[in-house]
């Protein structure tokens, strides 16, 4: 089984203050918390002795804390806490009277913002762990992570369809059903089909809504929830154009490429195929999302599109423009949208990721290999 040396680093900021660490489920959040603190007290919710003993007695985590004069140096673990939002009360009343921090993870913040849960009044901050990165992963497969996504348990998997089949019906279907988040799961289970065929597009929720048979106001509720539950990310556009006028709508991008593939029913994903382009933009949206996420750099990921057919895929800040092209051979045709863009806003770093073999310019404009991109976006040159 391959191992994974994961790029959040929850060290220094752990030391400072304590957190919430989200993530869908099977993206690694335990496995990262006992090897990174194999020393902290760790409380697993999903563990039903942990869970009776202290549902029936919330007060029991500060008697066991305080008796064991457990270290203020190392974070006390909570993981799931959103099965017990009560605990909180109590994580605040350590924090503030005895100095402890935490680390509280869940896979979802909705069910404790819809709780009305304790949120600890700014005393933790926030973090996301990801699905797998390129450079987190050994010998890293590309044409595996298009085809199956990169959750640990999928990528490590000997029968990835299989498992990833599972992981849509009882995490994307059952969980957010159990957790209140929708009454009629079939409606919802139909709206999650149609809406992977409208990943990475700009969203028209009347055409979603005509093809899932619901409402359209339902529909804008259920992008909330996969927004809530982290399962998806609606990607802003870019306005600040003034010349060439940008469309406002936003598009979707589901958190794993595997997880949108086996929704809409994408097999067998292949270099020069139909879908291949589709996929290959989504799989270097995740890169960018997580590295952006990871180094919390707050300059915003937004795509550009106007009314008359521009689009640069993705942008960062201002200062940087990101085109996708699943193509061997980058040619002046396929950077009229990037000039366009760029006689306006001027950025720093104007780059095309593609299947070249080489690097090389075209003007001010960069033709990357995919592999040569990765490196310098993990290695913090963007």
């Amino acid at each position: 089984m391959t191992h994974f040396d994961r790029k959040l680093d929850l060290s220094q900021a752990s030391q400072r203050k304590s957190l919430f660490l989200f993530s869908p489920r099977q993206t690694g959040k335990t496995t990262l918390l006992k090897k990174r603190f194999p020393e902290a007290p760790f409380y697993n919710l999903l563990l039903s002795d942990v869970f009776l003993k202290l549902s029936q007695r919330p007060q029991r985590i500060r008697e066991e804390l305080l008796a064991q004069n457990t270290p203020t140096s190392t974070p006390i673990i909570i993981d799931e806490i959103q099965k017990l939002p009560v605990l909180l009360d109590e994580v605040h009343h350590l924090i503030e009277e005895h100095g402890y921090h935490f680390i509280l993870t869940g896979s979802s913040p909705r069910s404790l913002k819809k709780g009305s849960a304790n949120l600890l009044g700014g005393r933790a901050r926030t973090f996301h762990l990801h699905p797998l990165v390129s450079a987190e992963i050994p010998e890293f497969d590309m044409m595996r992570v298009l085809n199956f996504g990169a959750l640990p348990p999928i990528y490590n998997s000997c029968e990835p369809n299989e498992d990833l089949e599972d992981y849509v019906g009882s995490y994307l279907k059952e969980e957010i059903q159990a957790e209140g988040a929708t009454r009629h799961i079939e409606n919802f289970s139909r709206f999650l089909q149609v809406a992977s065929l409208h990943n990475t597009q700009v969203i028209n929720f009347e055409n979603i809504a005509n093809d899932s048979q619901v409402p359209p106001r339902t529909i804008i509720e259920y992008f909330a929830i996969l927004q809530d539950t982290l399962v998806g990310t609606l990607l802003e556009p870019f306005k600040k154009t003034k010349k060439r006028k940008a469309i406002t709508s936003a598009k979707f991008y589901f958190f794993d490429v595997g997880v949108a593939n086996i929704l809409a029913g994408n097999f067998k994903i292949t270099k020069g195929s139909t879908l291949f382009g589709t996929v290959f933009e989504h799989f270097i949206f995740t890169e960018i999302q997580a590295y952006l996420s990871y180094s919390r750099d707050k300059r915003a990921l937004s795509f550009w599109r106007t009314h008359g057919g521009y689009e640069v895929d993705f942008v960062i800040g201002d200062n940087v423009a990101i085109e996708v092209k699943g193509s061997h051979t980058v040619t002046e045709k396929h950077l009229k949208s990037m000039k366009a863009f760029s006689s306006e806003i001027k950025p720093k770093q104007k780059l095309v990721v593609s299947l070249e073999d080489k690097a090389r310019k075209i003007d001010d404009v960069l033709i990357l290999p995919v592999n040569d991109f990765l490196t310098r976006l993990w290695g913090g040159e963007l």
